[in-house]
């Protein structure tokens, strides 16, 4: 029998009939895992009801299984509004200051990672691969093992991993950062992060072996690495040349009567350092009054999480400071600023992307940020544009090189590189893209997903000749 590849993910990604699956960066990297191989995605339905069922709910489409489950409003409420998304969001992405942390919560967490363990169980089979995503199911490992599952299993991890001072600032760490140790292989985006949760292992009595990349932890062995998570390369690309020449694309840059569109696509979120950009680009029309009238600043920013109060004090923070800067800076024939609470299409996206001299990917703290390598992958190559990246987004280790890196704490300094993205000649323009397209065209989703299960794969005879070594030498 073939080995089904078992995903588990916080949400499923379920496409209604006749549609495709949504094209997030998750369910992108997840449909890239299933592609070639049997398997289940597994996860919350997205549904909150009083009773949720007892068994998972089963079905295929598009030839993907499906396992879905619903949550209780406790449930919701608990684990994921709560500890997960206002606790372990903000330590992982370096604010401690900003989490709220109660012990009823973190018991909401451990419940519904105890219960995924008990739904799992009903459709695991022995010869299974299980590969888990992202921070809401640390600790499901440890859950399966206790439930007398010996599948290999994978975890990885979307958003970036603090030092070890800042994990230890989080309540029962052990239980859930450290939890990490009862996978086989974790994968991490960047080696920054891959190097914080070593030296958390080590700071917690883990033994190291002689490659670095492996450790034994409370009698467990776990492997870790990076794995920098891509995009569909190609394909996107087509997208962006099709979407390029769309109605909706040519509308918005008929719009621009003659200016220049300089872009930014993020979620509402303090992590994507969206207050800082904006004030960036207040300064940059402040200090380079003859630039006010080539370019027009689009920033698309979806509300989510909005009954969290970080949140919504957020979107009050950027919606007046919008306002202020057009307010300064606008003129009865335009504004420099268009900023949008709506949520587009891959496609639109796409072509915004291509029609765009630049854009700005300038997050306090990333994972990774796709739009950075969606951008590129858009670009038109004969005249592309310019992409300012973050040095703390996670694509700065793959596009550093062709990207203008910036400090988004430092506004004059991001002003600045506004002013050169839109002074760069086409010669410099085209070698730094080239620079970044080659990465993104060699490394894309596909390859990635590849690399992780290739490697989870020759994880466990990895682990058995350390776990033989380690019984005959003191490693």
């Amino acid at each position: 029998m073939v080995s089904r590849l078992i995903v588990v993910s916080n949400r499923v990604a379920v496409p209604e009939p006749g549609r495709k699956v949504a094209a997030g960066g998750l369910a992108v990297a997840v449909n890239a895992a299933l592609k070639h191989r049997t398997g289940v995605w597994f996860g919350w339905s997205g549904n909150v009801v009083d009773e949720p069922a007892d068994t998972p709910t089963t079905f295929e489409r598009d030839r993907v299984t499906y396992s879905v489950i619903d949550l209780s409003n406790a449930d919701f409420q608990e684990y994921y509004n709560g500890f997960a998304n206002r606790v372990l969001w903000p330590i992982l992405h370096y604010r401690v200051d900003l989490a709220e942390f109660s012990r009823m919560e973190l018991t909401g967490y451990f419940r519904v990672n105890e219960n995924f363990a008990d739904q799992i169980s009903k459709i695991l089979r022995p010869d299974d691969v299980v590969w888990v995503h992202d921070y809401h199911m640390m600790p499901l490992a440890r859950y399966l093992r206790a439930r007398g599952h010996e599948n290999k299993i994978g975890f990885f991890l979307h958003i970036p991993m603090p030092p070890p001072d800042l994990i230890q600032a989080l309540p029962r760490h052990a239980d859930i950062v450290g939890a990490l140790a009862d996978y086989d292989l974790v994968g991490f985006q960047t080696e920054s992060d891959r190097d914080n949760f070593g030296r958390y292992l080590s700071s917690q009595g883990a033994l190291m072996s002689r490659d670095g990349f492996t450790y034994d932890f409370n009698g467990r062995l776990v492997r870790i690495a990076t794995f920098p998570v891509s995009i569909e390369t190609s394909s996107f690309a087509k997208t962006a040349r099709r979407s390029a020449r769309s109605t909706f694309v040519r509308e918005v840059t008929d719009s621009l009567a003659g200016r220049r569109l300089m872009i930014g696509v993020d979620r509402l979120d303090y992590s994507k350092g969206i207050l800082h950009r904006m004030e960036a680009f207040e300064r940059f029309l402040r200090d380079y009054p003859d630039k006010r009238s080539q370019v027009t600043y689009l920033q698309i920013t979806p509300k989510s999480r909005a009954d969290i109060p970080e949140y919504a004090s957020m979107d009050q923070q950027v919606s007046a400071l919008a306002g202020r800067i057009n307010g300064e800076f606008g003129e009865a024939s335009g504004v420099p600023m268009r900023y949008v609470n709506r949520t587009y299409s891959r496609t639109a996206l796409a072509g915004l992307y291509r029609s765009a001299r630049v854009a700005l990917v300038t997050p306090l703290r990333d994972g990774m940020n796709l739009v950075a390598k969606e951008y590129v992958a858009a670009q038109d190559p004969e005249d592309p544009g310019v992409l300012i990246l973050s040095q703390f987004a996670g694509a700065l280790g793959e596009l550093g090189q062709g990207a203008l890196v910036v400090n988004p704490h430092e506004g004059e300094g991001v002003a600045a590189a506004i002013n050169r993205a839109l002074d760069m000649p086409l010669d410099e323009r085209k070698a730094r893209h080239k620079l970044m397209y080659e990465v993104i065209e060699r490394y894309d989703i596909d390859r990635w997903a590849e690399t992780f299960l290739f490697a989870l794969g020759e994880t466990r005879q990895r682990l058995k000749i350390f776990g033989n070594l380690r019984a005959m030498f003191s490693l």
